[in-house]
């Protein structure tokens, strides 16, 4: 299962991260061009793993491993690298930082909850908040080379890019909610008197 091809389009999602990032040593407006092809085929991949996996009935858990990681590959390194080359800048890194940490809070709940074998389902919402992210990180991907053919697509960008980290914060508190049950810590089991400890062992 691990070479079958849902797995083999995780991987290479995984591997078109650095490539993204590569891009932005190329000179001009190309880099911008050649990184948001890049990215568009990154997201289509994340489309058809999962797609591909329920239809062919190739679901395994190394993709459901693989899979989440890869999505939070790519937005955590693009989100760098464009905090990097200053499209994203001024208070508009805070929006890059409310979408980080939630990400890796809410990656650190889903461990822990598996651990309990208690499952966080994914809701509309996050879907959306995950649809928004990426449609901003594409328009931030063009960025200042789109901005000649098209006045504004930075500040398009920039505005989706807050939508989503609002979404974000949301998204991240439900999931909070639903799994702080889960995190009490278990309280230690009442001492029972003598006689009726007597009484359920059956003596």
């Amino acid at each position: 299962m691990a070479t079958n091809l849902p797995n083999l389009l995780t991987y290479f999602r995984i591997a078109l991260v650095p490539a993204v990032v590569a891009c932005f040593y190329i000179p001009g407006d190309l880099s911008h061009w050649v990184a948001l092809a890049l990215f568009i085929v990154a997201c289509l991949t994340d489309f058809f793993d999962g797609y591909l996996a329920r239809a062919w009935e190739q679901q395994s858990k190394l993709g459901r491993m693989l899979d989440p990681i890869a999505d939070k590959l790519l937005v955590a390194v693009v989100l760098i690298a464009l905090t990097w080359r200053g499209i994203i800048a001024d208070v508009a890194i805070w929006a890059a930082i409310i979408i980080l940490c939630r990400e890796i809070l809410v990656s650190g709940l889903r461990e822990f909850l598996a651990e309990l074998r208690v499952s966080v389902p994914v809701t509309q919402l996050a879907k959306w908040k995950t649809a928004i992210q990426m449609v901003a990180l594409g328009f931030l991907l063009a960025g200042p080379a789109a901005d000649k053919i098209v006045p504004g697509v930075t500040e398009t960008g920039l505005t989706l890019l807050w939508a989503a980290a609002i979404l974000t914060l949301y998204t991240g508190i439900d999931y909070f909610r639903a799994g702080i049950v889960h995190l009490r810590e278990d309280e230690p089991a009442k001492k029972q008197p003598p006689a009726a400890a007597k009484q359920e062992s059956g003596s």
